[in-house]
């Protein structure tokens, strides 16, 4: 395992963590996480040198808390640093703090978090943290001891990164979505250089894109993986391309099987900052190019269009309909578009009632309310039968 700089702290972290949020179930409902397994998975990436495990409040349904407190047991917690979040987005007010924490400490069996963090932070979750005084409160348990480390996770744009950044003086670390596809998107690469030059840790989250990148590539780009001497899985392209940036300080995986944390922890092992040749980089940007040829419609996200008269999420719905086609996966599209974190009903592009008042509005001159048939068709309710 290969080791890295955390922030400011004297401490070094493995090049990869493991994300308690993707573990093997016993029948696909996300609460039934297969505890030997999953036991097994996390004490083979800590015997391998991982020292750094993620968790949350809400993964797997609440369970992924018990399951970590659980593998964490007979030794393993002394060899590793362990993080979880406060679900920022579930906070009704000052009150619900305390209980939540509180439970999630019962649910680790634990007396103290290494590495906390303010789960989801987007503008709207920013509003809470002040008005409920949230950084005071975590404050007040770094200085009693039940939190040694404050950070957080981001999904939002990078004005929105930036104003998070610059609220508290004392963050330890942040943790973003960061990927060769995503280095324009949400905190992106201007968020990663942001944070390192304030001496922050850096934790790339999804850098496989909640394993688009590592599933078997479409033929567009998988010719480009083939097209050089230097042969590596997608997946070990997509780590080794994050690795590579020496701001990032790991890579945290939510691994679902035992192949894919030996895999990863094999590709860890020969990791390195800085590592990868100027050819093996344009490789990985004609790979994204690949990827960004199969978009359907070309939406860029201005925002032109909205609000739609009759509440359609037009560039969410294009967001959603171009990563199935892009990453060939309907079956993702359909959970993005109507599953639980999906879009409401209100928002769905079935409400387009084709009044035409986009049209004008789009500078792509994009054909929206055919488009917004075809998404439907593809994606909506109807699929279920």
């Amino acid at each position: 395992m290969q080791y890295r700089k955390f922030g400011k702290l004297d401490w070094k972290v493995s090049a990869l963590g493991f994300g308690a949020m993707r573990m093997p179930t016993t029948d696909g409902n996300p609460a039934n996480i297969d505890k030997p397994e999953a036991i097994k998975m996390i004490r083979h990436a800590i015997n391998h040198g991982v020292n750094y495990l993620d968790t949350a409040y809400p993964y797997h349904a609440g369970q992924s808390e018990r399951l970590v407190g659980e593998a964490l047991k007979d030794g393993y917690r002394e060899k590793m640093r362990l993080a979880t979040k406060m679900p920022v987005r579930q906070v009704e007010s000052a009150d619900d703090l305390d209980p939540i924490f509180t439970e999630q400490l019962e649910r680790l069996q634990e007396t103290k978090i290494d590495f906390y963090l303010l789960h989801g932070m987007n503008a709207m979750n920013l509003r809470k943290v002040r008005d409920f005084n949230i950084l005071k409160w975590a404050e007040g348990k770094m200085a009693e001891g039940s939190i040694d480390r404050l950070g957080f996770s981001f999904h939002d744009d990078y004005d929105v990164f930036k104003e998070v950044v610059d609220e508290y003086d004392n963050w330890t670390f942040c943790q973003v979505q960061y990927n060769f596809m995503d280095i324009n998107f949400q905190a992106g690469r201007r968020g990663v250089e942001y944070a390192a030059a304030k001496d922050m840790g850096i934790v790339a989250m999804e850098p496989l894109r909640g394993g688009r990148l590592g599933k078997a590539p479409p033929v567009a780009v998988a010719d480009v993986w083939a097209s050089t001497p230097q042969k590596r899985s997608p997946v070990e392209w997509a780590l080794q391309w994050v690795w590579n940036q020496p701001e990032v300080s790991l890579a945290l995986s939510g691994m679902s099987t035992m192949e894919q944390v030996e895999q990863n922890v094999e590709y860890a092992g020969r990791s390195s900052p800085n590592s990868l040749s100027a050819d093996e980089m344009a490789l990985i940007g004609r790979a994204e190019e690949a990827y960004r040829g199969r978009i359907p419609v070309p939406c860029t996200a201005c925002g032109y269009c909205m609000p739609c008269p009759n509440g359609v999420e037009i560039p969410r719905v294009f967001q959603i309909f171009n990563d199935a086609v892009m990453y060939d996966n309907t079956q993702v599209g359909r959970l993005n578009y109507r599953g639980p974190m999906g879009l409401q009903p209100a928002q769905m592009a079935d409400q387009c009632i084709e009044c035409g008042e986009c049209l004008g509005a789009c500078p792509q001159s994009i054909p929206i309310p055919g488009w917004m048939k075809e998404v439907h068709t593809m994606l909506g309710p109807k699929q279920d039968k």
